[in-house]
């Protein structure tokens, strides 16, 4: 539950319960989207006295359903994130120059932001060409099978590229994932030096990415801008080629606006 912490907080402001609750909504995912409350309890690290009082309680709010036996989110935890969508400052300044994005590329384009090991996309404009669903606003993908993850995570330095591969299994979602750390790490630290990002079918087939970093005002990487196309005629040269100079020219003009 730690990686909840943001930042240093007296102890007397601290409030275990909503952290407790937090933290619960989030053993559930794809693969456990229907739970007991022993099965939550032990993802969660509570008791299943605790548990399930807080299960009850997140019923009673309306976030949790409940047979008597299972346990399941509802659609509102979903107003979680979109109170992001809605308030955040980011996706609101960098939506129209998405779509100039988009229509200099004739791609979708989009920025992602590191939570954790997942990347999260804030913001995107274009039109979809598939029923992907990995790409969607808001959706969470492992950073390291994205143009936009692979741009963040090479910024962290040699020691925070090691720290993020003793820590993180690289799970293969296609043939072409790389789950090899050695060739992870090269590939990292190729991407900090020129100062861009490639990704062929790592999280999906057919599908190519190219990422850019997004500073603000200060200089500070606060985002990736990247843009999603399927895989054609074009070698990763020539795609990078005809996007590229479009992605580092938004992002240019987004840096006095952050």
């Amino acid at each position: 539950m730690s990686e909840l912490i943001h930042s240093e907080l007296n102890p007397r402001d601290w409030i275990a319960g909503l952290e407790k609750g937090l933290a619960l909504i989030q053993t559930f995912d794809e693969e456990h989207s229907r739970m007991t409350v022993s099965q939550v309890g032990q993802r969660s690290g509570l008791t299943r006295t605790a548990c399930r009082r807080y299960l009850l309680t997140l019923v009673h709010l309306g976030f949790v359903e409940t047979d008597g036996k299972l346990y399941w989110l509802t659609p509102k935890v979903m107003r979680l994130g979109q109170a992001y969508l809605e308030s955040a400052r980011l996706p609101r300044i960098v939506q129209p120059s998405l779509q100039r994005l988009a229509l200099g590329t004739q791609e979708i384009s989009f920025v992602g932001v590191l939570d954790g090991e997942e990347i999260v996309y804030v913001a995107r404009n274009g039109h979809n060409r598939s029923m992907n669903t990995s790409f969607a606003l808001g959706a969470r993908v492992p950073a390291h099978t994205t143009s936009a993850g692979l741009m963040l995570l090479s910024l962290r330095g040699r020691s925070g590229i090691d720290s993020y591969l003793e820590t993180h299994e690289l799970k293969a979602y296609t043939s072409n994932t790389i789950t090899d750390k050695n060739r992870l790490r090269d590939w990292l630290m190729q991407i900090e030096k020129q100062g861009w990002a490639s990704s062929e079918q790592q999280l999906e087939l057919s599908y190519r990415g190219v990422a850019v970093p997004l500073r603000d005002h200060k200089g500070n990487v606060v985002a990736a801008l990247s843009v999603s196309m399927p895989i054609g005629h074009e070698s990763t040269q020539e795609a990078c080629d005809r996007v590229l100079p479009v992605l580092r020219e938004v992002a240019q003009s987004l840096r006095a606006l952050i």
